[in-house]
């Protein structure tokens, strides 16, 4: 099935792929995958472990390039450039284009170095006071850390050491945020917590986010992209089954598999 499932809806594409395939040595991992991501609105990854939603995720800021068997075809496009064009710079792109883990992973330093990190690294000229306070406000935690900014980022809860990692994204003034299943470790508190930030976080940036958590894609997404596996050689090989507006997928599907998952009668 060819997964060319753009929706005319979407105006301001941040991202696109145009025919991407990837590869893991000779195997193909996730097939002739189209698909638009829309400027301030929150993207769903959904589907079943092995379906690629991960890996699509990491080509959108460069982070399968560390991988040594990986390799793309097609195209990955941000603003309408190509990211993987010969005179692209990876570590340029990920300035552009944040990403926050499935755990969180402070930096063995200060709530405050954190957040200076990366500004630092590229050079920010401004009032580093001010952007701190700015990316933890945004980031939902500055009124929670704002007495202790010179404390340990490892002595905060794991809901709030998220939230850390989200500001310290924000501090290098990205335009998307990735997420990968960025509440998986967090208890339903914490999460409530971080998925609020998400539909906030949505009025300044554009967010893709990866989840098992059905309940979640349908809180937090604008739009939702079910991907399914094939077994190929032994292997599992993802493609894009749908792609359309959260409301649609969840009651309404145009696929059967996508019913059967959503509903939760997915083999």
């Amino acid at each position: 099935m060819r997964s060319d499932t753009r929706t005319a809806n979407q105006t301001d594409k941040v991202l696109r792929t145009e025919n991407l395939n990837i590869y893991y040595g000779s195997f193909l991992a996730l097939k002739d995958i189209n698909l638009d991501i829309a400027k301030n609105q929150v993207t769903a990854f959904i589907g079943p472990s092995g379906c690629g939603k991960s890996t699509l995720l990491r080509c959108y800021n460069r982070l399968n390039d560390l991988i040594k068997t990986f390799r793309a075809e097609g195209k990955v496009l941000y603003n309408n450039q190509n990211l993987y064009g010969a005179d692209i710079d990876p570590v340029q792109v990920r300035r552009q284009i944040g990403m926050v883990f499935q755990r969180p992973n402070p930096f063995p330093k200060s709530i405050y170095d954190n957040i200076v990190f990366g500004p630092r690294i590229n050079g920010f000229k401004g009032d580093l006071d001010e952007l701190v306070e700015r990316s933890l406000r945004q980031a939902a935690l500055w009124d929670e850390v704002k007495d202790k900014l010179r404390e340990s980022g490892l002595s905060l809860s794991g809901g709030q050491q998220q939230r850390l990692c989200i500001a310290r994204a924000i501090a290098v003034q990205p335009q998307v945020i990735l997420m990968d299943e960025p509440c998986s470790a967090l208890d339903p508190r914490s999460t409530l917590r971080v998925e609020e930030l998400i539909r906030e976080l949505k009025e300044h940036y554009t967010i893709v986010i990866v989840t098992h958590n059905m309940q979640q894609a349908s809180r937090v997404s604008d739009m939702t992209a079910f991907f399914n596996v094939n077994p190929t050689d032994g292997k599992r090989q993802g493609y894009l089954v749908e792609y359309d507006r959260t409301e649609t997928v969840f009651q309404s599907p145009k696929e059967k598999s996508t019913q059967e998952y959503v509903s939760g009668r997915f083999g």
